[in-house]
């Protein structure tokens, strides 16, 4: 059985990171996964590497997607990059947090790339 919702986060998760490689950035990880949580892209910009957080909704009836970005789930994320950043021996490396929030219909997209979103 197929799961609506991540075959839903998988289409904005794609187009987020077509956007990404459209702005020149590029992929390095894709759903980076430890116990501490998920990292949906790792990519290089410039001298950056980005820690992306990517939100989908079809519309905002229940508010734009980066809403859904709380305070716990920058915890997490914050904490999957620490653990990256010291396993890759990237100590001194320039990194930053962005949200890609994404929303609308396959046929009609509107991305959204909240650059510096939240630190650590």
């Amino acid at each position: 059985m197929t799961n609506n919702k991540y075959i839903k986060g998988m289409t904005g998760q794609d187009e987020a990171e077509a956007y990404l490689i459209n702005k020149g950035c590029q992929v390095l990880y894709r759903n980076y996964r430890l116990r501490s949580g998920e990292i949906d892209l790792i990519v290089q910009d410039g001298t950056y590497i980005v820690f992306v957080e990517v939100k989908y909704r079809q519309s905002v009836e229940l508010g734009f997607p980066r809403e859904a970005v709380t305070r716990s789930k920058q915890h997490k994320i914050i904490k999957t990059a620490l653990h990256f950043i010291a396993e890759t021996n990237r100590p001194n490396q320039d990194y930053r947090f962005d949200v890609v929030e994404v929303l609308g219909m396959p046929e009609k997209f509107e991305v959204t790339h909240i650059i510096n979103a939240f630190t650590c």
